[in-house]
């Protein structure tokens, strides 16, 4: 399979790496172009050049991975060069497949795909969902990239926004609440170093515990709270404090503001 990126920032490096440890393609089937040369892309084999169209030209799957502002100029350059062939994967913030289905040529394949920092290590969540010209297998292919770094799922775009205010923007809180754990490991007496490790491992494990045991977070987390123990003292603290409802306030703050930068496009 011929991938190109179309931008060659962090979340491209981190596809890239994950499809070729999956064997989906071959350094030299890849190639991004960005403003500069990126020395990553270049190590693990990947052309890079200065110029948008050539990355349509050679490629068979396209991946828009540019900032949102930058999406108009870079569609507006290289849509002379999309043909039905071509299938075109948007992980841009926010920016509707109808915005990226009337920027190209009339039946353009188009799948729109939120991902997550943590393709990175090869364990993103990704969602995507489908143009109106799409085929059948364009969601297998699609499913497939993006499985190669991680969980991917498909769902309506009208939930995408929402998405993007849950996993896209979630590692965000997940550091917050790894670096507020280990403040308080310190605050206790436990030294930087182990508290931050261990307070990373309790949610990498608590999460692999949701994952894998298929059982309600709310069970597991009875389990851990023994009648009159700590934990649920904890949990009392977090509670009275408003953890849950800040936390679902962050995912509604995060989804009105990808909803805004799609209205804009």
């Amino acid at each position: 399979m011929n991938v190109g990126f179309l931008g060659a920032g962090r979340m491209a490096q981190a596809l890239a790496k994950g499809f070729l440890a999956a064997g989906i393609t071959t350094p030299d089937k890849m190639i991004a172009s960005d403003q500069f040369i990126i020395p990553d892309m270049q190590k693990i084999g990947c052309k890079t050049t200065l110029d948008n169209s050539e990355v349509v030209e050679k490629s068979e799957v396209v991946i828009l991975a540019v900032k949102p502002p930058v999406v108009p100029k870079v569609l507006q350059e290289v849509a002379p060069l999309v043909n039905v062939k071509k299938l075109m994967i948007s992980i841009a913030l926010g920016i509707p497949v109808a915005y990226l289905e009337q920027m190209l040529p009339r039946k353009t394949r188009v799948i729109r795909v939120m991902p997550n920092t943590p393709c990175l290590v090869r364990h993103g969540a990704s969602v995507f969902s489908r143009g109106t010209s799409t085929l059948e297998e364009d969601g297998t292919t699609a499913k497939k990239l993006f499985s190669s770094v991680g969980m991917c799922e498909e769902a309506p775009e009208a939930l995408l926004d929402a998405v993007t205010g849950l996993s896209g923007s979630g590692p965000a809180y997940m550091y917050i609440a790894i670096e507020a754990l280990a403040d308080g490991g310190v605050k206790m007496g436990i030294p930087r170093d182990l508290a931050i490790k261990l307070a990373a491992q309790t949610l990498l494990g608590s999460a692999k515990m949701v994952l894998e045991t298929g059982r309600h977070p709310g069970a597991l987390k009875d389990d851990v709270c023994s009648p009159a123990g700590s934990s649920i003292h904890a949990v009392f603290q977090l509670e009275k404090c408003g953890l849950r409802a800040t936390l679902m306030e962050a995912v509604e703050a995060a989804t009105l503001k990808s909803k805004k930068t799609g209205m804009k496009a």
